[in-house]
């Protein structure tokens, strides 16, 4: 398995293997992948030396590969969500079982000629390394699975793009960046172009053009609210929800993130109070340990039993708004005044 350094430094140095096999969530990273690759086969002709495999078509893989590319040296086969590599639930399908085994044996039957005629990629949202076919695809091709990143090399990757264009940022904006605007690198990409385009060519983003430019994340901006409910500020508190609302952000959706991020604070006390490891008790995935502080901090706003209340405040809240009791908008708003009095 390559991690996805190693893979875009390969295809940098323009170095195209015969089989791969792509899977996870960072789909810019993935997507910027195959884009590299399309560019390095060169010249593609859809139906004689390009093919698209899907769910529907994933039984004429082998024919494709075996059907000769008329006039071109290679053929490119782009396999795409097909089921292929997905860990089998309760109810085994046949038919698909039958077709990865069959798939899998021919992989390791006719690897010559696959090196010799086809470049195969095979795209998943998801793949089982129990899998037979998934070791095949270890054993002959490349395998890469597109986690989200960590911050630090989110960093790393931003920092290089300003530089690219001649704009300075310093680490702790860029950190602060991240905490706005999450940790989707497509939406990273779209939010750090416009402060360079904003900065200009030897310029310098500050903290200050985040606030006002980027586009914040729902659950960036909890963290703004939480903040002014632990420093009892109703006014500003008010304002955050107002601003959301005005984003045409889903009421309901503002509802169950202040509920879920109330619950993940009222998880780190008890994991600060029985001596838990935090990022366990909360279940964060490696991208999201940098909030591990943040948590701590405005934990330590609220007492235990303050977080208690304001669940249940909002899980009665939910209740009386699915039976027509209250506006829901109304009563977030009493509940952020009750709690700031």
């Amino acid at each position: 398995m390559l991690t996805i350094d190693q893979l875009e430094k390969e295809l940098k140095n323009g170095q195209l293997q015969n089989l791969y096999l792509f899977y996870g969530e960072e789909l810019f990273l993935l997507e910027s992948s195959l884009k590299k690759i399309k560019s390095l086969f060169g010249e593609m002709v859809k139906g004689i030396n390009y093919i698209t495999i899907d769910e529907n078509n994933c039984k004429e893989l082998i024919a494709n590969i075996e059907t000769p590319s008329f006039g071109y040296d290679k053929k490119l086969i782009m396999v795409r969500n097909t089921g292929l590599f997905k860990k089998e639930g309760k109810r085994k399908n046949t038919e698909l079982a039958s077709l990865k085994d069959k798939v899998n044996e021919y992989l390791k039957e006719n690897i010559d000629i696959i090196k010799s005629s086809v470049i195969i990629v095979f795209v998943e949202e998801e793949a089982d390394k129990k899998q037979a076919l998934y070791t095949t695809m270890d054993q002959l091709g490349v395998v890469c699975q597109f986690d989200f990143l960590k911050p630090m090399e989110i960093q790393k990757r931003i920092k290089a793009i300003c530089h690219g264009y001649q704009v300075e940022i310093e680490d702790s904006v860029l950190r602060y960046f991240i905490e706005c605007c999450g940790t989707n690198m497509q939406d990273l990409i779209n939010e750090i172009r416009k402060l360079i385009e904003y900065a200009g060519m030897g310029g310098k983003i500050q903290k200050e053009d985040v606030d006002q430019l980027a586009v914040k994340k729902l659950e960036s901006v909890i963290f703004d609210l939480t903040d002014t409910l632990g420093k009892k500020d109703i006014a500003q508190a008010l304002e955050v929800l107002k601003n959301l609302i005005y984003a045409k952000e889903p009421i309901q959706k503002i509802l169950i993130t202040l509920y879920n991020h109330f619950k993940k604070l009222y998880f780190v006390k008890l994991s600060l109070k029985a001596q838990k490891d935090i990022i366990s008790s909360l279940n964060l995935k490696p991208n999201q340990t940098f909030l591990v502080n943040k948590y701590k901090t405005q934990a330590s706003y609220f007492k235990e039993e303050e977080l208690k209340n304001i669940l249940q405040r909002l899980q009665d809240l939910d209740c009386e708004y699915k039976i027509g009791l209250i506006d829901l908008q109304l009563g977030l708003e009493t509940i952020l005044c009750g709690f700031c009095s």
